[in-house]
């Protein structure tokens, strides 16, 4: 059976990984996470692991560089140009940016873009508000959402911190018809440095993962993966659906 858990708070995307979010009112959410979200990154040239990308782990300053769309819309939901935190504005796909990016960085990166998105984990990340207060009241810094970077921000009906570890295992619907998108919730989000960055001064504040790492074993929110494809808007409601045990379904 299913039961309302709250309402869409925000909504988020990230053009380009690890660069500043872009607040939605609506967003059309396919296969493969929210359309735009996390479709271009830089790559670190010269690295050979299995993680080549630039993150503000690295790189602080990605937090302040402003993925922004100029003289119409660029192919599909991608940002024409970045502006960089000195104010500096170059082309997306442009030598000079990459450039740029690369000498603050210190070592050589091109821009690749991945129309699957590309991601940590998977192409979903839920967070409610309350825990997000939860974690600004622990690490005495600011309750800022923009440091946990999710794509959907609930407000929960019992404004109970940590209540998505509940979901893991089960689906979130958005909205109230048979066509509403659904998520299925693989797993709990895992915390890294990135919560510790401002999101307006990239000055990091290790308070926070700290209390993360403290009371929640470095969990805080969740992930999932698109079981049915649609819109999602800001206001709409969220229900969740257990999913039966094997036990149960014998």
């Amino acid at each position: 059976m299913s039961i309302k858990v709250g309402e869409v708070e925000a909504l988020f995307r990230y053009p380009v990984k690890s660069m500043r979010g872009e607040p939605l009112a609506v967003a059309a959410m396919g296969w493969h996470g929210l359309d735009g979200d996390r479709r271009l990154a830089f790559r670190r040239v010269e690295d050979r692991s299995g993680f080549p990308w630039l993150t503000a782990s690295k790189l602080p300053e990605l937090i302040g560089c402003v993925p922004l769309r100029r003289g119409g819309d660029g192919p599909g939901d991608l940002p024409t140009h970045v502006r960089l935190p000195d104010g500096e504005e170059w082309p997306t796909f442009s030598r000079e940016l990459a450039a740029e990016v690369g000498r603050r960085h210190g070592s050589p990166v091109e821009l690749v873009h991945l129309n699957r998105g590309i991601f940590d984990e998977a192409s979903i990340s839920v967070i409610t508000s309350a825990t997000v207060a939860e974690i600004g009241r622990l690490s005495g810094q600011p309750g800022d959402v923009r440091r946990f970077r999710p794509n959907i921000l609930i407000a929960s009906t019992r404004p109970l911190p940590f209540a998505e570890d509940a979901w893991v295992g089960g689906v979130l619907t958005f909205g109230d018809t048979e066509a509403s998108a659904t998520v299925c919730v693989t797993n709990h989000d895992e915390r890294c440095s990135m919560v510790n960055f401002d999101p307006e001064s990239a000055r990091s504040t290790p308070e926070v993962l700290q209390a993360i790492a403290r009371v929640r074993d470095n969990k805080a929110g969740v992930y999932g993966a698109v079981a049915r494809r649609g819109q999602v808007q800001v206001g709409q409601p969220v229900y969740f659906t257990p999913v039966a045990s094997p036990s149960r379904l014998a």
